[in-house]
């Protein structure tokens, strides 16, 4: 997790939210990092020294430090095994049909919500929902054929 962290944190800096999100966005929603996990890495990281917290409006916003780039890039081979077994990994459980599936479930939500939100009738909420409903309704009776 340290290796994974460190190189989020080379791209920018960010709050400890943000890290478990942009781990959850880079593994395509098959793994969410609890904060029992990040923030206890987050204080070994900043312990080491490879990491520094600063306060920016009243959140703690970790950067990486120099010796955190030194760290990086003396453990390049170890990171980028480590990348590419997660990317071999996601590719196994969200190829073909897996893979497709998961872009049109991702493009449904943002749909529904989006229109939802952007809706200022509640007709046409109303409409989205129904529509959802049929569609798991349909999903069910194909499961069970």
């Amino acid at each position: 997790m340290k290796y994974v962290i460190l190189k989020l944190l080379k791209d920018k800096p960010r709050h400890g939210y943000e890290v478990m999100k942009d781990l959850e966005e880079q593994m395509h929603g098959c793994y969410s990092a609890s904060p029992g996990t990040v923030y206890p890495t987050l204080q070994w990281l900043e312990d080491e020294g490879l990491v520094r917290a600063k306060d920016v409006e009243g959140k703690k916003v970790y950067e990486i430090t120099d010796a955190g780039l030194k760290f990086l890039e003396e453990h390049r081979d170890v990171i980028e095994d480590i990348f590419d077994r997660v990317k071999d990994a996601i590719d196994e459980v969200l190829g073909g049909g897996m893979g497709d599936l998961n872009r049109a479930m991702g493009n449904l939500m943002r749909s529904a919500y989006r229109g939802g939100w952007r809706s200022r009738d509640d007709s046409i909420r109303q409409k989205i929902s129904d529509i959802l409903k049929k569609a798991a309704a349909e999903i069910d009776a194909l499961m069970q054929s």
